[in-house]
């Protein structure tokens, strides 16, 4: 039998770990558990978001064939949650696959640094 293993985090790569993390704890409300010029993290101890810094970094096309990964979050209204992400830094890109003419099933958003990210409804 193959050993399990345990997700710790998922890492991603910016420029600014120090100023990611913030972003992601005022997003998530995971705790800023590290932070410095290099190195930063958010988390709980279960959910955990570290961010390196990598100079150059440069984000994937949205949409496109570069892209590697994204977030899913769920939030009680994703109206107000966009508005509030974007407030804090985040921007909205045009293509929109979660927006259809019955409504918002989901929106894709790009945080500070261009990592994408969905803001979801909770389910019923």
């Amino acid at each position: 039998m193959t050993t399990k293993a345990k997700l710790l985090a998922v890492t991603l790569d910016c420029a600014e770990p120090r100023k990611l993390a913030a972003f992601y704890h005022e997003v998530t409300g995971l705790d800023i558990q590290y932070s410095e010029d290099e190195y930063a993290a958010v988390g709980d101890g279960t959910t955990n978001i570290y961010f390196g810094r990598v100079p150059g970094r440069k984000p994937a096309a949205w949409p496109g064939e570069g892209k590697q990964f994204h977030l899913d979050f769920r939030v009680p209204d994703v109206d107000k949650a966009v508005g509030e992400y974007v407030a804090l830094g985040a921007t909205r890109p045009d293509f929109q696959p979660g927006v259809t003419e019955e409504g918002t099933g989901w929106v894709v958003l790009r945080d500070p640094e261009g990592h994408l990210f969905c803001v979801c409804p909770e389910r019923s």
